[in-house]
């Protein structure tokens, strides 16, 4: 079959599309708004960029009311958000935090989750009107963006750009936001012999549908040629990256 999806319609009883493009990470994204309202929402449009320096980012549509989603909302508004590896023991909790909820809900409570402090991504937040805080000018205090505690890999990550696809009614646009990745929690117990091990962590992912999957097998392949540019990047090895010279052979310097 073939169809052109500006043109019409595919015929199926179900839209193929994101189902063809699997299987996809998911950005399990925390925030706060400018309040100090804590926000968790998975994105399953999410990847990294590149590795020196890394960055991710995410794809967020409209809500079909047009307005932004409320990730974007306080990525902006802030410059700051976390990202949790969404896990196989936490699918549950991922799924009721794709909920659309009222803003300034804090869906880590809805989920049961329990929070765990941010190192590096401080967001100066109001702080609620008081006599006090009124007479002394005391009207802000730091708050530290908020991460999964239970999960076992998290990015504190440093808001870069928005990049605004146009789209069609009623959404009408997604918003494709890039951050740099300026910290990584890693939790010991998911590491074997220095690797972080996939069959600890069972990452899930997002097919086509309503379906996700775990990844619990994995398999390795080495690009042939011994290139040392392409096996340092295929690694995502910064110090090999940053050891080449020019033409992709190790610098000795001379």
């Amino acid at each position: 079959m073939f169809y052109e999806p500006v043109k019409g319609d595919h015929g199926l009883p179900y839209d193929p599309f994101k189902a063809c493009v699997i299987p996809r990470p998911i950005g399990w994204i925390s925030t706060l708004s400018p309040s100090g309202h804590a926000n968790l929402a998975p994105y399953s449009q999410f990847n990294n960029l590149t590795f020196d320096p890394p960055y991710v980012m995410f794809s967020a549509n409209k809500t079909p009311s047009a307005t932004q989603k409320d990730t974007v909302r306080n990525v902006e508004a802030t410059g700051k958000f976390c990202w949790n590896l969404a896990t196989y023991p936490l699918r549950e909790a991922v799924n009721t935090t794709a909920e659309q909820v009222a803003y300034g809900v804090d869906e880590f409570g809805r989920a049961g989750l329990e929070k765990e402090d941010s190192r590096l991504c401080g967001v100066v937040v109001a702080k609620p009107l008081s006599e006090e805080a009124e007479k002394e000018k005391d009207l802000e205090k730091m708050m530290m963006v908020p991460m999964v505690k239970a999960s076992p890999i998290k990015f504190e990550c440093e808001y870069y750009t928005t990049l605004r696809l146009p789209g069609n009614p009623p959404m009408g646009a997604a918003d494709v936001v890039i951050g740099r990745v300026i910290g990584i929690h890693i939790d010991e117990r998911v590491l074997t012999d220095g690797k972080i091990d996939i069959l600890k962590t069972e990452p899930i992912a997002r097919c086509g549908y309503y379906e996700y999957t775990v990844v619990r097998e994995v398999f390795e392949m080495r690009i042939p040629g011994g290139d040392q540019a392409i096996l340092a990047g295929l690694e995502g090895s910064v110090r090999a990256n940053r050891e080449l010279d020019g033409t992709g052979l190790v610098d000795d310097g001379v």
